[in-house]
């Protein structure tokens, strides 16, 4: 199945900015988290959308996919083919054509990487700012330490297959008019592998890997952010014939905060203040991340005024500086008051000259009908 167009994942247009292009992937990821959403395919969505944001935010990876969209631009022509030294007959023509792959095979015993493996860590919305050394437990193949991953009882020994002589594929020739077709299939006598074991290991059936729970030591870095992963070098499934192990690849669900909002390296919150300090000013204590902070409310200060604490935010993954937090008044009016209380108010609103009308006297309803009118 072909790749979806990396713009058309996130759902924005070729020009978008960076700040667009982040938002819709932490919309997109929250919405197809595998932790999140249990239908079938989250996970397949979740991933596509990690890699979309993860080449698009990405300005050299942006360039060359603007550019040469998903194919790999360092890819020969042809998937690798030498042309250069003209045709050798039409045996060699059918062979490319019919199987042969140009008289080229891939060696059964040749060293091959192992697979990748995905595991998704949750985490506080502290220890994502913060960051923290945690230790995961994983499961995956390892090779057999009865056999040593050959798959063979100990003491025995692992035959190269007689019918593929080790190729790991048999050839079926035919001749034609036209010349010579060789159709090349998989070896069934070894299943491809170019071994046969006569004797085969107690403990893995012959596998050569078993699957075992593994301990990792993970380091999670400060300022890790929802959605985001860790490659962890060489701790994905075990390579085959001596190959390099695949890679694990941690990504991260951050839980929301009660009282702080994250975008980027800031941090948001809303502060409650009173009437009383909105009018004549006041110095509150304001919870961050860091410790509590003095923070001057001026005078006068209306509901929804945003104060910024300079560095207070979260440090940025990749080391470029620290975020600020971004602190908004909310004015909060009482919903009790005493009779002293309700006089004041009344003396205070005639000294300003403002009518205040009874409060049984008019309905908010009967206000805002009034206002429509102009009255």
């Amino acid at each position: 199945m072909s790749k979806r167009d990396y713009y058309e994942v996130l759902g924005v247009s070729k020009g978008a900015s960076k700040d667009e292009m982040k938002k819709a992937y932490r919309k997109l990821s929250k919405q197809y988290h595998p932790d999140i959403n249990k239908e079938a395919n989250a996970a397949d969505k979740f991933k596509e959308i990690t890699e979309a944001y993860d080449v698009l935010s990405d300005d050299q990876k942006k360039a060359q996919y603007d550019q040469f969209g998903h194919t790999d631009p360092n890819q020969g022509f042809g998937g690798g083919q030498d042309f250069g030294g003209g045709f050798g007959g039409f045996e060699d023509i059918f062979s490319t054509f019919f199987g042969g792959g140009g008289g080229r095979r891939r060696d059964p015993n040749a060293p091959r990487q192992g697979a990748d493996l995905q595991y998704t860590m949750p985490l506080k919305f502290e220890e994502a700012v913060f960051g923290k050394q945690t230790e995961i437990e994983i499961p995956r193949e390892e090779n057999c330490d009865t056999c040593k991953g050959t798959g063979a009882k100990p003491g025995t020994k692992v035959n190269t297959c007689s019918h593929c002589h080790g190729t790991g594929q048999l050839s079926v020739e035919q001749n034609t008019p036209l010349g010579r077709i060789v159709n090349r299939r998989t070896c069934h006598y070894c299943q491809g592998t170019g071994k046969i074991i006569p004797e085969k290991c107690s403990t893995c059936g012959g596998a050569g890997k078993v699957k075992k729970r593994k301990k990792i030591q993970v380091q999670v870095p400060a300022g890790i952010d929802d959605g985001q992963q860790l490659r962890v070098s060489g701790q994905g499934e075990p390579g085959v014939n001596g190959g390099p192990s695949g890679d694990l690849y941690v990504v991260f669900s951050v839980r929301s905060h009660e009282f702080f909002e994250r975008d980027g390296d800031d941090i948001y919150c809303e502060m409650p203040i009173t009437v009383a300090q909105a009018a004549l000013g006041d110095e509150i204590e304001v919870p961050t991340l860091h410790g509590k902070v003095k923070l001057k409310i001026p005078a006068g200060t209306q509901t929804g005024t945003r104060f910024r604490l300079k560095g207070k935010g979260v440090s940025n993954v990749r080391g470029y500086g620290q975020g600020d937090q971004h602190v908004v008044t909310l004015l909060v009016t009482p919903r009790k008051l005493t009779d002293k209380q309700k006089q004041l108010l009344r003396e205070f609103a005639e000294i300003s000259g403002q009518e205040v009308p009874d409060e049984h006297e008019e309905s908010f309803f009967g206000k805002v009908k009034r206002a429509f009118k102009g009255d």
